[in-house]
């Protein structure tokens, strides 16, 4: 796991305990798709620019 990983996890962890605590578990799930999609994204974008900047040397 790296360092990304840990922060997500405890983002996820904390949005879990308010939104339980304030009965918003659908909001909850949204959030936690929309967090996933996003990394998801991310991490492409970083390998997509690795590429370019290998294919450019």
């Amino acid at each position: 796991m790296n360092f990304s990983t840990i922060k997500y996890t405890i983002t996820l962890i904390i949005l879990g305990i308010v939104s339980i605590s304030t009965g918003e578990i659908v909001t909850f799930v949204m959030l936690c798709f929309i967090i996933v999609i996003l990394t998801n994204i991310h991490n492409v974008l970083k390998r997509i620019l690795e590429n370019l900047d290998k294919a450019s040397r």
